[in-house]
């Protein structure tokens, strides 16, 4: 039952957002494929399967104005929406549960990036908690596999050299290997 609840809060978000709950449970698949390739532990794994979910908890702070737009954002209407990360963050903190508190570390760094251009906190390569490097990984993969309104699914092909373009820069090489070599499993995983 308290794992039912912890998973039905990471589907609030994906509801005002993507219009389905899906989205929540590929993410924390594929971070799990993620986190067993790099020998991460039983546990550890198990509890991203959970907590990876929750990324984008915050985004139920942003106004619907912003969060549903069909085009691009306005440079005032991107800063409203990269706060979801701090508001997830907010939304989590204080927890006795582990699975909550991983929680809390990804929904504040799942858009850090590996070369420390990302938000909210500009967090550079190991600095980023590899929960965060795993789930914006499983998240950018996911965001690319399927339409949403402001653009089309990408195919497979061009998301994968995508992935390996960013290694470095966006993404955190170790992780992004692991994700080139068990890719058929994670597009498997991510249907």
């Amino acid at each position: 039952a308290k794992l039912d609840a912890i998973y039905r809060l990471g589907v609030v978000a994906d509801y005002r957002d993507t219009d389905t709950a899906e989205h929540a449970k590929r993410v924390g698949h594929v971070s799990q494929i993620l986190a067993q390739a790099l020998n991460l532990g039983d546990e550890f794994c198990e509890k991203l399967l959970h907590a990876a979910p929750m990324h984008d908890i915050g985004k139920i702070g942003i106004p619907d104005s912003i969060l549903l737009k069909p085009g691009k954002f306005e440079p005032g209407e991107w800063e409203i929406m990269k706060k979801h990360s701090e508001i997830g963050a907010k939304i989590l903190e204080g927890s006795p549960s582990a699975i909550i508190q991983m929680a809390h570390e990804i929904a504040l760094t799942h858009h850090e990036k590996w070369d420390g251009t990302g938000y909210p906190e500009g967090l550079k390569g190991e600095d980023i908690p590899i929960s965060g490097r795993i789930v914006i990984v499983a998240d950018v993969f996911d965001a690319l596999s399927f339409d949403r309104p402001y653009k089309a699914a990408w195919p497979l092909e061009k998301i994968k050299t995508f992935m390996i373009e960013q290694k470095g820069i966006m993404f955190d090489s170790n992780v992004i290997d692991q994700f080139i070599e068990h890719f058929d499993e994670i597009v498997l995983a991510n249907k």
